[in-house]
């Protein structure tokens, strides 16, 4: 594997409407992520990833985007977001944006002239097809519920198509006009200073043609959109298109969110001359999904956890570089979703950060992860904003769960846990802002906050700085960018360890339980390099991990 300069960073997801407002209008932005450049730079971060920030009416929380060229005046001004490169450039770190081109807002320019002229050249931008009466071109169902077609407004007699949300509709990428405008857009934005893009979505460019039904497999008659994109070929033509003409002329940072790929696919996505530097390891986020819906989801246990991890870093091996997440903007809270219920601890929060963090890839931080921000349990379905969860909720109920039950199960795996305001400290609002904020606090920010741990050597945040010191430390730095993962008493239940090898052989050890646990060492520990108890009770031969007690050894 070529090395690459973003091999050794540490990355740092904003979710800006939520990260810091500056101006006291409830919703967060850029001259706000501004004023926290230091704070990221001090706990480690190289990488700053931004989600939407562009003019958007925000049907789908800015996934949706109007103009590809401008920022919402709500996160500030084009000339904000050049103060911002230019002030990460002084600090040596990185932004990148959300690429967001599997579908547009139904307000931009380009479906607005499709509106006028359908059969014009943007009427080509899209996927519109002439009604039948009773009739569906497919019954593929959309990601937030509902068929994927929806009427073209001013045409009774046509519609278009929309994998997600009816304002979202999909841009047809066989069309090389529609290419040539996306290659366009990402490379203004690689010249004015952008370090690359996390890419939206993007296995659904291609679709499977003709338009066909597929099994219906809910109450609703419809079917999920995966079935047709597990028999959609040629996307690779879409990608390495995009890449010759983008990212790799720049020297560009691309991260994929990729689903569905085959394994015999992946030195294509993420080889040494692949579409994207990286993408997201998704396998444990999306582990015990049902087609029936959340409510028929299965929990994941630590074990569950260990599997999905090993597997992901084995059918990678030294093709490419993932880049690892606990949580995102998509996702529940990483503590409150891998944590077993009831076991919520600062030791389980430090031992799922070292668990992740330490392996072989690019760790994502999603913003207040570092300080173990929880999960939110909904009272009532009027407190969600979250389209998919509001869609989740419906499907609950008409599956014959109670209220109660519902609310219960959006409140595990809700997009809007990770949406929340950061909680910066325990002042009114969390110091998040001055004014009324846009979505609702957790109500625990008075005890989880980052002006309680920044000075704590024992927090969580302070646990953060460790782990990603130990990352650039130049004694272990090789080892631990490129050094080898291999699993260690893979059988061991409620036990994840692995090795890191490279010119060291490192130890990596996770008792995932409150019961204390004998782990039998393979050598002797030379070093203990990271453990978040202030012992260990350690041998020559063994090791007893106290309740969730994680360490690093140096053999």
């Amino acid at each position: 594997m070529e090395k690459k300069w973003w091999h050794e960073k540490v990355a740092y997801q904003i979710y800006p409407k939520s990260f810091y407002d500056s101006n006291g209008d409830g919703i967060g932005d850029i001259p706000g992520i501004i004023e926290k450049l230091d704070y990221l730079k001090v706990l480690g971060v190289d990488i700053v990833w931004i989600s939407p920030c562009y003019p958007s009416p925000f049907a789908d929380q800015g996934y949706d985007i109007s103009d590809y060229y401008n920022i919402n005046p709500v996160f500030g001004t084009l000339e904000d977001m050049d103060r911002l490169l230019a002030e990460a450039k002084k600090r040596d770190m990185y932004i990148l944006l959300d690429l967001v081109v599997n579908h547009c807002s139904d307000e931009h320019e380009w479906f607005q002239k499709a509106c006028e002229d359908p059969d014009g050249k943007y009427g080509n931008f899209f996927y519109i097809t002439d009604k039948k009466e009773g009739e569906l071109p497919c019954n593929w169902r959309s990601y937030f519920g509902g068929p994927v077609w929806e009427t073209l407004p001013g045409h009774p007699d046509k519609q278009y198509l929309h994998v997600f949300h009816r304002k979202q509709p999909d841009l047809n990428w066989e069309n090389p006009e529609v290419r040539e405008e996306i290659y366009k857009n990402i490379n203004w934005w690689l010249d004015r200073g952008v370090s690359g893009f996390r890419i939206d979505a993007i296995i659904n460019i291609k679709k499977k043609f003709p338009f066909a039904d597929y099994p219906v497999d809910r109450p609703d008659g419809l079917s999920s959109i995966q079935n047709m994109l597990k028999e959609a070929t040629g996307i690779g033509e879409f990608l390495s298109e995009m890449q010759a003409r983008t990212f790799g002329p720049h020297n560009a940072f691309s991260v994929g969110e990729v689903f569905d790929e085959k394994d015999e696919e992946l030195p294509d996505f993420i080889g040494d001359h692949g579409y994207f530097s990286s993408m997201f390891d998704f396998s444990t986020t999306i582990f015990g999904g049902s087609p029936n819906g959340w409510y028929d989801r299965k929990t994941i246990t630590p074990d569950d956890y260990k599997e999905c991890c090993f597997h992901s870093q084995q059918r990678v091996r030294d093709i490419g570089y993932l880049s690892n997440i606990i949580e995102n903007h998509d996702e529940p809270r990483g503590v409150s979703h891998y944590i077993p219920d009831g076991d919520l601890s600062l030791h389980s929060k430090k031992l799922l950060a070292t668990m992740y963090f330490m392996l072989r890839g690019l760790p994502f931080i999603y913003q207040g992860q570092e300080i173990g921000m929880e999960n939110l349990r909904f009272q009532s379905i009027n407190q969600v904003d979250d389209i998919s969860t509001i869609d989740e909720y419906h499907v609950a109920k008409n599956a014959g769960l109670n209220e109660k039950e519902a609310l219960s199960c959006i409140s595990r795996y809700s997009r809007d846990n990770a949406r929340t305001p950061v909680q910066w400290n325990d002042s009114a609002n969390a110091g998040f802002t001055s004014g009324n904020p846009w979505l609702p606090l957790n109500p625990n920010y008075k005890e989880i906050n980052v002006a309680s741990q920044e000075n704590d050597p024992d927090s969580l945040l302070s646990f953060y700085k460790e782990l990603i010191a130990l990352r650039k430390n130049p004694e272990y730095k090789e080892t631990i960018v490129y050094g080898e993962l291999i699993p260690y008493l893979e059988e061991q239940h409620n036990l994840m360890s692995y090795y890191r090898k490279g010119d060291k052989t490192l130890l990596v050890l996770g008792n995932f339980q409150k019961e204390p646990q004998t782990v039998k060492l393979p050598s002797a520990c030379r070093k203990i390099l990271l453990n978040n108890y202030p012992q260990l009770n350690i041998s020559d031969d063994s090791v007893i991990l106290d309740n969730y007690q994680a360490v690093v050894i140096e053999l």
